[in-house]
């Protein structure tokens, strides 16, 4: 043979198996980028508000007095774990059942994507479903933490827990499927971006319930007036604030639900600067407000005037300008200064104001949302923050009432008067203070 006829023969033998593996070639990042990026995103945001169950902690740790500091530890950290194992157990396929009829689907537990998945075989018009379940999860811990403030220094360990299993396991996802699961009120057009109702307004609503029944501390109420009850550590709860301010970027930033684009990622950076307005302009106006109503400066105000002003901007962080987070935010700190004596003279012992911040200002918040987002309307806003706090509110009375008969929910006097640590615990958070 030739050398003529050899040469195409080679260079067939060359290019054909190149053409074999190029039909085989991996996917381009414009078909994984956005399935990488949001994957990404959820796993970042997560850590941020992962890192809210250290600031409710520090907040409730220091606004709680020291002889109970120890069992605000112990519930907090009893009720994140249990959080991460009932929403694995069924609250992640509860809340996100798939096809439904739009009010209820009990799940099964979560199943993670196989080690290594391949671009084949992954969903790579979203997430994986490990960033996709972690990044939920830390939400529905963070329901459960708003209940451990209102109610600490007088309710029982165990029965607060079990409360949180019901809570997370099975009352947050079903409701929260009427809205982020596709449910009837997303049906509906009811908006939260990312959970001033789903989220705070249900711990809220929990939390409330909670405080009628378990009724307000010792001696809280005494000749028609409020008997002030200092907490032990502010520095300790301003700790938990600036926490919970960081975390709170993650909250609402992760709720873009996407970062495979260049707007994406620019309305990631849009809601981190609302959420921070929001926040400050909360802070601003309860520093004002107390000064101007009580003649000094309240910190503990100004703490939960921050919070507030988070809180309500999480329903709409996308849409307002930077104004808007602010003034939207600052009527959030107005309404902690207003509603927190508000609860006293009905007797409802708050400890922490997390029925304040997180319930009537994420009632506000989701109000707000129609100022900005055109496709929202009144009407239907309020109907999903009446939905949620009917459900909660009265499944929370229920589920109190059962284990206030069954097994008690809150210690006797005695040990309550001398302290949730030692006679719950048998330990304390600063025994060097009580020893003469």
């Amino acid at each position: 043979m030739k050398f003529t006829k050899i040469l195409p023969l080679a260079a067939a033998a060359i290019v054909l198996p190149t053409m074999g593996f190029a039909q085989e070639a991996a996917p381009s990042f414009d078909e994984i980028g956005p399935y990488i990026m949001t994957t990404l995103l959820f796993c970042m945001a997560g850590f941020l508000v992962f890192f809210m169950a250290a600031g409710f902690a520090m907040l409730e740790g220091g606004l709680v007095r020291s002889k109970n500091v120890t069992m605000q530890m112990t519930k907090n950290i009893g009720l994140f774990s249990i959080a991460a194992i009932m929403y694995w157990l069924m609250g992640f396929n509860t809340m996100y059942p798939g096809d439904f009829n739009g009010y209820f689907a009990l799940g099964g537990p979560t199943i993670l994507d196989p080690v290594g998945v391949s671009a084949a075989d992954a969903a790579l018009d979203y997430a994986s479903v490990g960033s996709d379940f972690f990044f939920q999860l830390v939400f529905v811990a963070a329901t459960a933490s708003i209940v451990s403030g209102a109610l600490a220094e007088r309710i029982k360990l165990w029965p607060f827990l079990i409360f949180v299993v019901v809570l997370t396991g099975l009352m947050y996802p079903v409701s929260g499927s009427w809205q982020w699961g596709g449910g009837w009120l997303s049906e509906m057009g009811f908006s939260d971006f990312a959970g001033s109702t789903v989220v705070h307004s249900v711990g809220g609503w929990a939390a409330l319930a909670g405080a009628i029944v378990l009724g307000p501390r010792v001696g809280k109420y005494k000749d028609g007036k409020v008997q002030p009850m200092p907490g032990s550590n502010l520095a300790l709860a301003t700790l938990g604030t600036f926490i919970l301010w960081l975390g709170w970027f993650g909250f609402n930033g992760g709720s873009q639900l996407a970062m495979g684009t260049v707007g994406d990622v620019s309305d990631v950076s849009r809601i981190f600067a609302n959420t921070n307005m929001a926040a400050a302009a909360g802070a601003v106006a309860a520093l004002v407000l107390t000064q101007v109503v009580y003649g000094k400066a309240d910190l503990t105000m100004i703490l939960n005037g921050a919070l507030a002003g988070l809180v309500s901007i999480t329903a709409e962080p996308l849409a307002p300008s930077l104004l808007g987070a602010l003034w939207i935010g600052a009527v959030g700190g107005v309404i902690v200064v207003f509603t927190v004596p508000l609860l006293d003279k009905l007797k409802i012992d708050d400890v922490v104001g997390a029925i304040p911040v997180h319930l009537f200002a994420g009632i506000w918040g989701t109000i707000a949302v129609r100022f900005y987002n055109t496709e929202a309307s009144f009407s239907t806003q309020i109907v999903g923050i009446v939905a949620y706090g009917v459900f909660t509110f009265v499944a929370s009375l229920i589920v109190w009432f059962i284990l206030k008969a069954v097994m008690g929910i809150r210690v006797d006097e005695e040990a309550e008067i001398t302290g949730l640590d030692t006679t719950e615990l048998g330990m304390e958070a600063y025994p060097e203070f009580s020893k003469g």
